[in-house]
């Protein structure tokens, strides 16, 4: 083996050993050499010839003698991974198969042939030749090898030089990003500085953006003001214009009408010499007038004293028929018969058999009424019955509203006076009670109620001329169940307490609504409202039916600016309750109590010390000062049905009524108080 061969193994076991991979676990599997075509020799490859002593070679192979087969050499992937992971293996593998032949070579050198291996001597040689001429072959390769390595060397030499170029420049690299870290940081720093400052900058941009918009505005507005205040100067400029232009007009009308007016001047300056003539003969006659006028108005004077006094008389008078009349006065009316009353209204037999039999025989004073029935005895006769009644007035059922309402206008006028007046509504249910007292809905049928204050009205609007001011003040009660309920309050009823307290000559009730009165149409609507609020329901006699007494207190006030007299009177309205049910009781306490009161006031006239229940219920109590001696008292109206059916409760009414007519009581006294 030639000595180069020997010398390069080291040379390419130690560069294997420097690029094998230690975790390579096939560096001990026998792997193929390259071709020498692949190992860069430029020669074409050809396929080596079949030798003839195929068999001995094969024969030798099985026994472990020889080379294995060649292959040629693989050339380095340069494009690839590194070098040494490609080609060492290789190298290695061709090395080792390499110096097989040369241990074999020298054992056949050193052995003897004898016997039967003589006789194969001429196989041997031949295999031989074939052996140098693959040694030379082997030989070519390894020293193409070994130029590929010593290429390799370079080549490593070289990547190293650039291994630590690069780490040099990563060293750089590392260096410059640690710095460009730093100033990132850095950067970074400013940047959140530049943004704060950026977002100040935002903040006081917005404030002066916004205070620019308020300055904006402002200017707006003043420019509009301005603009109007220009508009407003070129109207007036304009309207001085036109008055300048008018003016300059009527300045040559005057100079015109200048000129005629001096010889307007010159003639009344003629006729005023004239008149100044005549003047002198009139002074005497003014000096006469003057006379006679002080003479009238001394008579003026005198006249008004006289009136005064008339009009004292007049209320004396007034109070004098008054009282002649009776200071408790009865008046019964009749209902008429309504179609409601009847089953069958065009029947003429019904309408007959369901009328009571009353007659009035005093057609002249209208002063007396006739109740009569007939029924059957014990024994089966015809049995008659009648009754008679007399009162201050009967009325029957064609009399209209007005008719009643003449018959207690002067009460009206009393109160003006300063008398107390109470007005009653008698009567079962469904005779008309509260149709007398508030009437219908027309002018026709208006009740007692409005009538009466329109007459209040009108009578203190007439005494103004005389130096009379009144002023006037309404309440609505309501007295249910011994109850009171404020009728124009807005209150739950039965649920407020109301208490009354007397006064010196006069009652007032707590925690109630008294309204001033300033015209009839607020009466009227006052009313309204109460009947809205007052306590009503379904009877078997009429469809509504008050359960409760209902008192309106009209208070007058009066007041003459010449003398300085005050008057103070009060005018009591009241619908007392019909019988119903539970309220029965508390009704007919009620009617009893006021009977009771008014026969103890006629006893009292009689017997100067007598006690006067009136605290026996609510509504006497309430009404003391109208039932006591400063007033005038009339039961008005006893209402009674025209039905044969309610005979019984009409009679019964009738002879509540002659009890109360029955009575006298003392002299009305005035509520006069003096002023200075």
């Amino acid at each position: 083996m030639p000595a180069s061969f020997s010398t390069s193994l080291p040379t390419a076991t130690s560069l294997k050993r420097k690029l094998l991979s230690d975790d390579d676990h096939e560096s001990n599997r026998p792997s193929k050499l390259p071709t020498i075509a692949e190992a860069g020799t430029g020669r074409p490859t050809r396929p080596l010839r079949q030798n003839m002593s195929a068999t001995n070679v094969s024969s030798t192979r099985r026994l472990g003698i020889g080379p294995p087969p060649l292959t040629m050499p693989r050339p380095p992937v340069l494009s690839g991974p590194p070098p040494a992971t490609i080609t060492t293996r290789p190298i290695s593998v061709a090395l080792r198969c390499v110096s097989q032949p040369k241990v074999a070579s020298r054992s056949a050198g050193t052995r003897t042939l004898s016997g039967p291996q003589w006789a194969s001597f001429g196989v041997v040689g031949n295999n031989d030749f074939r052996f140098q001429a693959l040694q030379s072959q082997g030989q070519s390769s390894v020293n193409l090898r070994t130029a590929e390595n010593a290429m390799l060397a370079a080549d490593m030499d070289a990547e190293r030089t650039k291994v630590a170029a690069l780490r040099a420049e990563q060293l750089t690299l590392t260096r410059e990003l640690a710095s460009a870290r730093t100033q990132e940081l850095s950067h970074r720093r400013e940047l959140i500085s530049q943004t704060d400052e950026l977002e100040a900058l935002r903040k006081w941009h917005a404030r002066e953006l916004l205070e620019l918009e308020v300055d904006a505005r402002r200017r707006e507005r003043e420019l509009h003001d301005a603009n109007s205040n220009l508009t407003a100067t070129h109207e007036d400029l304009e309207r001085e214009r036109k008055a300048s232009a008018s003016l300059k007009e009527a300045l040559s009308q005057q100079g015109a009408a200048q000129i005629s007016l001096k010889s307007q001047n010159s003639a009344l300056q003629a006729e005023l010499a004239s008149l100044r003539a005549a003047n002198d003969g009139t002074a005497e006659t003014v000096l006469t007038l003057r006379v006679d006028l002080e003479a009238a108005r001394r008579r003026i004077d005198e006249l008004e004293a006289e009136a005064h006094e008339a009009e004292m008389v007049r209320r004396r008078l007034h109070n004098m028929v008054q009282e002649l009349k009776g200071n408790i006065r009865v008046f019964a009316r009749v209902r008429p018969l309504l179609p409601s009353d009847l089953s069958h209204p065009g029947d003429e037999k019904a309408r007959e058999e369901a009328l009571a039999n009353m007659s009035f025989p005093d057609t002249r004073d209208n002063r007396e009424i006739v109740l009569s029935s007939t029924s059957e005895s014990a024994t089966g006769q015809e049995r008659k019955e009648s009754w008679n009644f007399s009162f201050d007035r009967v009325f029957e059922p064609q009399c209209t509203q007005e008719e009643v309402f003449e018959e207690i206008s002067q009460l009206a006028q009393s109160c003006t006076d300063g008398y107390n007046v109470c007005i009653f509504a008698y009567g079962q249910t469904g005779s008309g009670k509260s149709f007398t007292m508030e009437g219908g809905p027309t002018s026709e049928t208006v009740g007692m109620i409005p009538r009466a204050v329109e007459q209040v009205f009108q009578v203190t609007e007439e005494l103004k001329s005389k130096g009379w001011e009144y002023a006037l003040e309404g309440q609505f009660l309501e007295i249910y169940n011994e109850t009171i309920n404020d009728l124009l309050g807005k209150g739950e009823f039965d649920k407020k307490k109301h208490e009354i307290k007397h006064e010196k000559g006069s009652t007032r009730v707590t925690d109630v609504v008294v309204q001033r009165l300033r015209s009839a149409a607020q009466v009227r609507s006052l009313l309204a409202l109460a009947n809205s609020r007052r306590t009503v329901a379904a009877t078997l006699m009429n469809e509504r039916s008050s359960r409760s007494h209902s008192v309106f207190t009209l208070r007058i006030r009066g007041t003459n600016t010449h003398t300085g007299q005050v008057c103070e009177g009060a005018l009591n309205l009241v619908d007392l309750a019909a019988d119903r049910l539970k309220e029965t009781q508390n009704i007919n306490k009620s009617l009893s109590a006021l009977g009771d009161v008014i026969a103890a006031l006629g006893e009292k006239s009689e017997k100067s010390e007598k006690h006067i229940p009136y605290r026996n219920s609510k509504l006497t109590y309430l009404l003391q000062n109208s039932l006591s001696g400063n007033s005038k008292t009339l039961v008005n109206v006893l209402n009674l049905s025209p039905l044969a059916a309610h005979l019984n409760e009409s009679i019964c009414s009738l002879r509540f009524a002659t009890k109360v007519n029955n009575t006298q009581i003392g002299t009305a006294k005035k509520q006069v108080k003096s002023t200075s």
